[in-house]
């Protein structure tokens, strides 16, 4: 499966769909998502956003070349302080790549989720960790990040979009 597999775009309704939970770990499917994220220069990636409807994320914590692959992630206890970050998503594309919009989060949140070995992580996350859990966790939820900008900044991203496909 080697990174032969495509991101979907807004507009594909795998990515609307509510992830099911993974009980048998497809391990092609996690190297194959982390290959893509690296080969689009994102910093996550989750499993809706290649066509497969499963509560996987895989991401860079720290922009570099470790990954994190999280199985069944369950997010809790988010902090009351939020941060406000420039968000992109390999879903939404412009003609110059990811569009991007200022989106207002907390700045930490607690997640509970399995690896790929079968061991079952309880971490708080903060700052940019924390930022893109949220956004993945949003397409296993079938949330993109456009549904959380006021609806004129949304108008302007899928103008953007539009553009792009249209080229």
């Amino acid at each position: 499966m080697k990174n032969n597999i495509a991101i979907l775009q807004v507009g594909d309704p795998v990515l609307r769909e509510k992830a099911a939970r993974v009980d048998i770990v497809d391990y092609a499917l996690l190297d194959a998502m982390a290959d893509a994220m690296f080969a689009a220069k994102g910093a996550g990636l989750a499993a809706p956003q290649v066509g497969v409807s499963q509560r996987v994320i895989v991401m860079r914590p720290d922009r570099g070349i470790e990954v994190l692959k999280m199985i069944n992630p369950e997010l809790s206890e988010f902090s009351d302080d939020k941060i406000s970050m420039e968000e992109g998503c390999l879903s939404v594309l412009g003609p110059d790549g990811p569009v991007y919009a200022h989106l207002t989060r907390p700045e930490s949140v607690r997640v509970k989720w399995t690896d790929e070995n079968g061991i079952l992580h309880d971490e708080i996350f903060d700052g940019f960790k924390a930022r893109v859990i949220q956004h993945e966790f949003d397409h296993l939820e079938g949330v993109l990040f456009i549904d959380r900008v006021s609806s004129l900044k949304r108008a302007m991203i899928m103008s953007k979009v539009k553009k792009a496909a249209a080229s």
